[in-house]
């Protein structure tokens, strides 16, 4: 069969003839349709992560979708953390325990685009944030996968208003498509867009908003954090953490919560005691690593439905596993036009 193969950390990987998985008892073979290419992909490739060096060559890919017994199922895979091949390949292997089938109806590359990011959001805003129906919710970094379904979710759990903030143009423009209230700028040209107006502000692109954002620039964006709110917000979603965190933190009312799930922006953060004692704020970690088997399941199965609904998605390009070095490379510098989907 043809997959894709890192023969070296580091470097991109390349399509290669492999041998297609052997039977193993608790396991079952699935035909894949649809790999994303994921941040923890890359990570993992890299050799630098937590999980240690991969051994190579091997397959990447630590989730997908595809038909196996006759199903149409996402699964995960532990490629790149643990020996064994991942999903971008012609075939893959799963544990049976592990697959989740999905709705009729459901677009393979739309559910592959969503994937675990969305499953973050979902969580993190509902299991962990306690997201209530007539809440405010502010999204950080909202132009990502994980933004972009957060700024869904929220709307479909009853939040009664979505601000949105992200640091480029297009990924404001993302987050605007998706259905936020308001939109604001990240960087330092203020810039917002939104059904409450404003224009539209143009930084660099997708990650590092700290290069653009020192320590003095949290009241700044507080204040147009609170500017595009409807009084305080209940709840923030936050996958960047460093200024943007802090910042966001100023806006919360008392006894409000921030729910991190990353550092894009910076792994500290300018977080003042004073607002969080003022406000007796609870600042919350979230991980998919801490999901249950049957918690995971739960909710990539609503995930899946919302997509089949055409209620959920992202935005997201189709890549053919012949372009996958190329496509590595795009998706690590960020030049795309969404999350790239490798389809064997």
């Amino acid at each position: 069969m043809r997959a894709a193969q890192i023969s070296a950390c580091g470097l991109p990987p390349v399509p290669a003839d492999r041998p297609e998985p052997a039977p193993e008892a608790g396991w079952e073979p699935v035909r894949v349709l649809a790999a994303p290419i994921t941040p923890l992909d890359l990570l993992c490739a890299g050799g630098a992560s937590y999980f240690g060096a991969p051994a190579v060559p091997y397959v990447p890919g630590v989730q997908g979708v595809g038909q196996a017994g006759g199903r149409l199922v996402w699964f995960p895979t532990s490629a790149g953390m643990a020996p064994g091949d991942g999903s971008m390949a012609e075939v893959a292997s799963a544990r049976c325990e592990d697959l989740v089938e999905l709705p009729a109806g459901a677009d393979p590359v739309a559910v592959a685009a969503l994937g675990l990011s969305a499953v973050a959001a979902y969580m993190a805003l509902t299991w962990r944030g306690e997201l209530a129906a007539g809440e405010q919710v502010i999204v950080l970094g909202a132009g990502g996968v994980v933004g972009q379904s957060a700024v869904q979710l929220a709307r479909l759990a009853g939040a009664r208003r979505v601000i949105a903030a992200a640091r480029s143009a297009t990924g404001r423009a993302r987050a605007e498509q998706a259905g936020a209230d308001a939109v604001v700028a990240l960087g330092t040209d203020g810039g917002s867009l939104g059904a409450d107006g404003g224009s539209r502000g143009v930084s660099g692109g997708s990650r590092g908003a700290d290069a653009e954002l020192g320590a003095d620039d949290v009241a700044g964006l507080a204040a147009r954090l609170s500017a595009a709110c409807d009084g305080p917000a209940d709840l923030v979603l936050d996958p960047l953490y460093g200024v943007p965190a802090a910042a966001a933190a100023r806006v919360l009312r008392p006894g409000g919560r921030l729910v991190n799930l990353g550092g894009s922006a910076g792994e500290t953060s300018p977080l003042d005691s004073s607002t969080l004692r003022s406000r007796s704020l609870r600042v919350l970690g979230y991980t998919n690593n801490e999901l249950s088997r049957e918690q995971r399941a739960t909710a990539m199965g609503k995930v899946a439905e919302l997509a089949a609904k055409g209620e959920l998605s992202v935005a997201h390009e189709a890549v053919p596993l012949a372009e996958i070095a190329s496509a590595w490379n795009r998706q690590s510098t960020g030049t795309t036009s969404g999350r790239l989907v490798v389809t064997p």
